[in-house]
């Protein structure tokens, strides 16, 4: 009997899981965490009135979502100051850049991307055949000078660079953004911008880039501060023919309705924009006194998440985030040197801080040990 058949590259390569979940890892340990600070969610939820729009168009989930997203799509572009033709809705940044890798990418095409930089987007390379080229941090930012230089190295279809940065928080302003993109962008590679935590980012940091320019395009999500990782929707900001594109392969009906109803609620409602906004300060601060009070430092971040340098190697910060999660705290921590000499900490609820305190100590006196 002949079985399933993958094709050549499908067989070529491994499974893999880009981030392991909080919940693979409660079902492992047979218990649930008692702080949930490793995956840059929002603790502190959507808007209230994006979880009435939800409930509401929960009676009509019997129906297929939008396939255009045309409410949302357009109340993005408004937000934005682009026409809707700019703009395309998907199930998260993740799977937009699935789509974009698709449309883009085959096998032998070269993508450049920095060491350490956002997994999931080379997961996608991986898929479709191209072949990922690297560079390295400088000064633990991503550098848009070496990216671009070696994407004119290797013909690259692609450059990734996310600004703010996951997983170290850093982020450069708009103007060296721009000026790096008109010195040293080659012609011919797409310019993947990622703003994912745009909205917790000083004043200045969007680059302003005319959306029509066909070298770059932009994502961004409602997964940071809008609350809302769970309904999966996030959008791209680019040249219409690229948006265009899109139609050619993405899946029309993948947009939940209830997660559109959500996050257009969402998108409205700019006074809770503004406190989340300002919760998350206040918990950067408070984990930046917390490690600080430990005698480590914390590395400036524009996001909702601090990076703590332990003081030492990815060794001991690995330690750290196990004794750390043998307590009910859940953090993560960057995969590549010389970045994972650090942790990466979620902004939390003075609640869930209050058992971080409570265990940071202890956590990092068996790591040493160790």
């Amino acid at each position: 009997m002949t079985g399933f058949r993958l094709t050549p590259l499908a067989e070529s390569l491994p499974s893999t899981v880009p981030f392991v979940g909080p919940e693979t890892q409660e079902r492992d340990n047979g218990r649930p965490f008692r702080a949930r600070l490793g995956a840059n969610e929002s603790v502190f939820g959507p808007s209230p009135k994006a979880i009435e729009a939800m409930e509401r168009e929960a009676r009509e989930i019997w129906k297929y979502g939008d396939s255009t997203s045309y409410d949302l799509r357009h109340a993005l572009a408004e937000e934005n100051g682009v026409r809707p033709e700019n703009v395309i809705v998907g199930e998260g940044i993740d799977g937009l850049l699935g789509y974009l890798v698709r449309l883009t990418v085959t096998t032998g095409d070269h993508v450049v991307t920095s060491d350490g930089a956002y997994p999931t987007f080379n997961y996608h390379v991986a898929g479709f055949g191209g072949t990922l080229h690297k560079v390295p941090y400088v000064n633990d930012h991503e550098d848009p000078v070496s990216l671009f230089h070696k994407a004119a190295e290797v013909g690259a279809k692609l450059a990734y660079l996310a600004n703010p940065d996951n997983p170290m928080g850093t982020w450069h302003d708009g103007e060296t953004l721009m000026r790096a993109v008109e010195a040293h962008l080659p012609d011919g590679t797409l310019f993947v911008l990622d703003e994912a935590y745009i909205e917790f980012a000083p004043e200045g940091t969007a680059p302003q880039i005319d959306p029509d320019d066909p070298r770059v395009i932009r994502t961004r999500t409602f997964s940071k501060i809008h609350g809302m990782a769970g309904a999966r929707v996030g959008y791209a900001i680019g040249a219409p023919e690229l948006i265009q594109a899109f139609d050619k392969i993405r899946n029309h009906f993948g947009m939940n309705r209830a997660a559109q109803a959500g996050a257009l609620a969402a998108l409205r409602d700019r006074a809770y924009v503004t406190q989340v906004r300002e919760d998350v300060a206040h918990a950067r601060n408070r984990i930046a006194a917390i490690a600080q009070a430990h005698g480590l430092s914390c590395l400036p971040s524009a996001t909702n998440f601090v990076a703590v340098d332990m003081g030492g190697d990815g060794a001991l910060a690995q330690r750290f985030l196990q004794e750390l999660g043998a307590r009910g705290v859940f953090i993560r921590m960057p995969g590549v040197a010389p970045l994972n000499r650090c942790v990466r900490i979620s902004c939390g609820r003075d609640a869930d801080l209050d058992i971080l305190d409570a265990e940071f100590g202890p956590a990092l006196d068996a790591a040493r040990q160790g």
